[in-house]
């Protein structure tokens, strides 16, 4: 592995999704130098994506001062991260060894993450779980993704796909999960999971809600046990000192927050939740790109 001095040195963050390609350029203390976005190729082939992110980096660093590059991707990543395992709703994505190609054509140091993981590492840096060591991220958003932080870092599993928060079962009756698993977390908290409860999108529920419509607000006090019994499981697995939630769904936090709580007060013994806080996310879109950098910055500069 090659060294670099943290000192002035920079670091390139990037944000891979289906339809925009999200890129930053990184101090060491999370300073956001520059950033760009650019429209992801269609069809998102691994050529066609590689062929847009070279170029994006040369226009978001033309005098090469950044030193390495953390992308978060769409789909897990292997454990060393260098492989995309598999990238939803990209086209053709399987095991693509995404990071030797970007040094390659860089020259600059490469590590991948999963999307979901990424915007935990940003928000346990620069956001919600700044002032915490161990937390857990869960993104309410078409899906319902997730990430761990133990002791500052990023944890992944032995083979790089632990932390699918979203995925754990909630109701062993419920609906199919794409996962192949049976009524997950997933399909009780994701947008998807709002429309087909309620036929309205989250979006319309708060609204509803803030005006005191009474059956949004019921629907988010059952949101919010649904959310709290799910987390209960990780509370008592994990036991951080933070649960942070981000993703579209979340902008509804203050209707579904107080159910949440008083679900895992009710289900999670005193010892397990001492001191936990459930927080709002704050970075917003930019929660991949801070986490990207500081992916970069873990891996190679030992920050």
């Amino acid at each position: 592995m090659i060294g670099f001095n943290v000192v002035n040195s920079q670091v390139i963050g990037i944000d891979l999704g289906g339809t925009a390609i999200k890129l930053g350029r990184f101090r060491a203390d999370g300073a956001c130098l520059q950033s760009l976005t650019v429209a992801t190729p269609q069809p998102a082939t691994p050529e066609a994506v590689m062929a847009v992110m070279v170029d994006a980096i040369a226009q978001l660093d033309p005098d090469n001062l950044s030193m390495a590059i953390g992308v978060g991707t769409p789909g897990p990543a292997d454990a060393a991260g260098r492989i995309a395992k598999v990238a939803i709703n990209l086209t053709g994505w399987h095991d693509v060894p995404l990071a030797d190609w970007l040094e390659a054509k860089t020259g600059k140091l490469t590590i991948l993450a999963n999307d979901a993981n990424c915007a935990g590492l940003g928000e346990a840096w620069l956001g919600a779980g700044r002032h915490f060591q161990n937390l857990i991220l869960l993104t309410l958003g078409t899906g319902v993704g997730g990430a761990v932080i133990l002791d500052g870092k990023l944890f992944v599993g032995h083979l790089g796909a632990a932390g699918e928060l979203g995925l754990i079962t909630l109701n062993p009756s419920g609906p199919v999960c794409n996962s192949g698993n049976q009524g997950s977390l997933e399909q009780y908290t994701s947008v998807v999971a709002i429309r087909r409860r309620t036929g309205k999108e989250p979006a319309e529920l708060g609204a509803l809600a803030q005006a005191g419509d009474a059956e949004a607000l019921t629907f988010w006090q059952t949101y919010g046990k649904d959310l709290g019994a799910g987390l209960s499981s990780l509370v008592y697995v994990l036991t951080p000192q933070a649960i942070v939630l981000g993703g579209g769904v979340s902008a509804s936090f203050e209707f579904f927050v107080p159910t949440v709580k008083a679900e895992i007060e009710r289900r999670v013994l005193a010892t397990s939740r001492v001191g936990l806080q459930i927080l709002q996310a704050e970075l917003g879109n930019s929660a991949g790109i801070v986490g990207a950098a500081k992916l970069a910055w873990q891996h190679y500069s030992g920050c």
